[in-house]
């Protein structure tokens, strides 16, 4: 019987399952496990091919007759924001965003369980309890952190301990050439404020702080309305077959 190291990645296929962003099609994901001490290494040579983590799980699509999940990677050095995204950085000022260790709370089971309950309530992370929250969070072999968005309380400039009432989560992984957003909640009654565009325009600019090359968005989904927004952050990278390639316009008007 062959023996495979624990650090020897080995590769799985999912059975078909019901696609969550196109209507009548069927997915099928390929998956391996991220540990060991060369999940780092793994993580990033995966992310770079396409691949998304999810706890300790890498995964890509891998849909029978099917390429419209593609991944999508900001330039950070190179963005340049619109005049509406430079309008939601304007209107969420009072926002004090603070990278911590990958902890997780019951302030931030409350407001990811307001999230899903209002916009993913029939989705595949409905059921979720606290601790698979929990799993969610802490469950990484990789540099993980938490960046908490809070309001500034009057008077304040100050994260931690001066700062308000969280109103925005983000579970973020820090790659070796980029941050990659591995998920992303927010308050709900804050619609108004566009709190996801906000989180990835302050992800573009952590990442050009830390000098990092990019910032991985996950899949955009042509005809998926829910995924469209990722396809505004310019310039970016979208993996093709032949490699990623640079995207320069949005090819619908802003």
């Amino acid at each position: 019987m062959t023996q495979h190291s624990r650090d020897t990645p080995q590769f799985y296929l999912t059975a078909p399952s019901p696609c969550p962003y196109l209507a009548g099609k069927e997915e099928r994901k390929v998956f391996t496990h991220l540990v060991g001490e060369r999940a780092p290494e793994l993580n990033n040579i995966l992310t770079q091919g396409g691949f998304r983590r999810s706890q300790s799980i890498a995964y890509r699509p891998a849909c029978e007759g099917c390429r419209c999940c593609v991944s999508v990677r900001v330039v950070s050095k190179e963005f340049r924001p619109t005049r509406s995204m430079r309008r939601i950085v304007s209107r969420n000022a009072d926002i004090v965003g603070e990278m911590r260790i990958a902890v997780p709370t019951s302030e931030q089971y409350a407001i990811f369980r307001g999230y899903l309950d209002s916009r993913h309530r029939d989705g595949g992370m409905a059921d979720m309890t606290v601790l698979d929250y929990a799993m969610m969070v802490e469950d990484s072999h990789i540099e993980t952190r938490i960046i908490e968005y809070r309001r500034r309380e009057p008077g304040s400039s100050m994260p931690g301990r001066h700062a308000g009432d969280l109103i925005a989560v983000a579970l973020t992984d820090v790659l070796a050439d980029g941050l990659s957003m591995v998920y992303s909640f927010f308050e709900p009654d804050e619609a108004d404020r566009s709190l996801g565009t906000f989180m990835v325009l302050d992800h573009i600019a952590r990442a050009q702080r830390m000098g990092l090359a990019y910032v991985y968005l996950g899949y955009w989904v042509s005809g998926s309305r829910k995924m469209d927004y990722k396809s505004r952050f310019l310039p970016q990278e979208r993996l093709t077959p032949d490699g990623w390639a640079r995207v320069e316009e949005h090819t619908s008007s802003e």
